[in-house]
């Protein structure tokens, strides 16, 4: 990945984008979907199924981003010991971390990411039920975020809050809404933002 040439390297860049975004529409299509269903035999109602997918994701995305954090400050103090160019130091940091992607530890995330569910007050389980029945879709979202933290701008969730006034540049309406209510009952699933502006719209449920 590493390159003197400027055009190359955003070329580069651009693929990779592309490639990530392609991934996270993919798991809002497909993957999502599969959770769901796998959700739908434990508990019946469709609005806490939907909200615990969505809850995943927002909590992948950010245990994904402090374990990038962590992991680029650890690499920028090695090879600070030891660079001399050409490239910046930074460029030289998001090189390795590209080529030395399968270090993070993505198991740890999972585990942070159910721990933080665990605790949320907006989400339950059946007590014979874990959410660690979703370490499938936590890890393939962890690994995504992590991944998209090395793009230049790295791309994110959007945040969202019940209650907000509902945007139609940020979300879509699920064929559940009440189409004509101005506010966000609750989220289904994040959209994704690159610099704060949204690039892949997020779903929602509106109502009065």
């Amino acid at each position: 990945m590493r390159s003197r040439s400027p055009g190359r390297a955003r070329h580069i860049n651009a693929s990779r984008r592309a490639c990530l975004v392609a991934r996270f529409c993919f798991i809002y299509a497909q993957e999502r979907f599969d959770a769901e269903a796998l959700l739908r035999t434990y508990i019946s109602d469709v609005e806490t199924v939907q909200r615990i997918i969505y809850t995943a994701a927002v909590e992948s995305f950010y245990a994904a981003k402090m374990a990038y954090w962590k992991f680029k400050m650890q690499v920028k103090e090695a090879l600070s010991l030891g660079h001399s160019g050409p490239e910046s130091l930074e460029d030289a940091v998001l090189d390795y971390i590209i080529c030395h992607k399968d270090a993070y530890d993505v198991h740890a995330s999972v585990r942070e990411v159910i721990c933080s569910m665990n605790i949320n007050p907006k989400i339950s389980f059946p007590p014979e039920i874990d959410f660690i029945v979703l370490s499938t879709l936590i890890q393939e979202l962890c690994c995504l975020a992590f991944a998209m933290q090395t793009l230049v701008p790295p791309l994110d969730v959007a945040f969202g809050i019940d209650g907000e006034l509902f945007n139609e540049t940020k979300y879509y309406r699920n064929s559940d809404s009440d189409f004509t209510a101005a506010f966000v009952a609750y989220h289904i699933w994040p959209a994704l933002v690159e610099d704060d502006v949204v690039i892949v719209k997020g779903e929602v449920v509106t109502k009065r």
